[in-house]
């Protein structure tokens, strides 16, 4: 829970100075100077572009948590407390490759299967490749559907 509240408060803040920002590109185009609206119309892009990073990173997370609780409501959570850890408290890197070959062969045995993609983002990521592991959990993404409840 502290995570979420943490990019609540970024976002927060990003948002004020969004506002911030808007409102001197509005002050920008007040000059009626070509200049002054070219700047203005550069300065207004970079709030624009801030809000769709925030946009795309919050419904990147918000879903995977989604992913997760759906997971342990199956039992479907891999128990990561077996493996041995460094005194640092990361996973032991060859205990680490070894998981990371069990989640490897999970997908290739069900590819389609949007869990076995999740569990493969998680052995990216206690390999320790972050930018892999964001890319496995963009696929298991892709693949997640939201159980329809009919009334």
């Amino acid at each position: 829970m502290k995570t979420r509240t943490t990019a609540f408060l970024i976002t927060a803040a990003l948002a004020v100075y969004f506002v911030l920002l808007g409102g001197r590109a509005f002050a920008l185009f007040g000059t009626g100077s070509p200049v002054g609206i070219g700047l203005g119309v550069g300065v207004l892009v970079l709030p624009l572009i801030g809000v769709w990073i925030a946009w795309t990173n919050l419904r990147f997370g918000f879903t995977t948590e989604r992913m997760a609780r759906r997971l342990a409501d199956e039992d479907g959570l891999p128990d990561l407390s077996g493996l041995p850890r460094r005194p640092s408290g990361r996973v032991d890197r060859d205990a680490a490759d070894a998981w990371f070959e069990e989640r490897r062969a999970e997908v290739e045995s069900a590819p389609q299967d949007w869990r076995t993609w999740f569990r493969l983002a998680q052995a990216y990521d206690l390999a320790g490749d972050r930018g892999r592991a964001r890319e496995t959990m963009r696929k298991a993404i892709e693949l997640f559907q939201e159980p329809t409840n009919r009334v």
